[in-house]
């Protein structure tokens, strides 16, 4: 694994995630109040995008066919049968978000 600049802190919208590239891994970017979150962006169903998805809380919720993650673990919440996807550690520091990434 291996620390990568994702984006500047101003960059992220309280409850908008946003999908970057980074070494080559599609991440989506979520931030929850003051948190910042990276999880797997393809959704374990169909690979649907999920940082164009809707976050509600800590639940992000895919935009092709509403499976539910939450953004802080990468658990699949619905339905029941999802696998999670991954979830990647995130430090930010002097206005910078820093995900470690494979």
């Amino acid at each position: 694994m291996s620390e990568v600049r994702a984006a500047a802190l101003a960059d992220l919208s309280p409850d908008r995630p946003i999908s970057v590239t980074l070494n080559g891994t599609r991440v989506a970017l979520v931030r929850v109040g003051e948190q910042v979150h990276a999880l797997g962006d393809d959704c374990g169903h169909q690979g649907g995008p999920l940082g164009e998805g809707v976050l509600k809380g800590t639940r992000l919720a895919c935009p092709w066919h509403g499976w539910m993650y939450d953004v802080r673990s990468g658990q699949c919440l619905f339905p029941a049968r999802g696998g999670p996807v991954p979830s990647y550690p995130v430090r930010v520091e002097a206005g910078e978000v820093w995900v470690d990434v494979p």
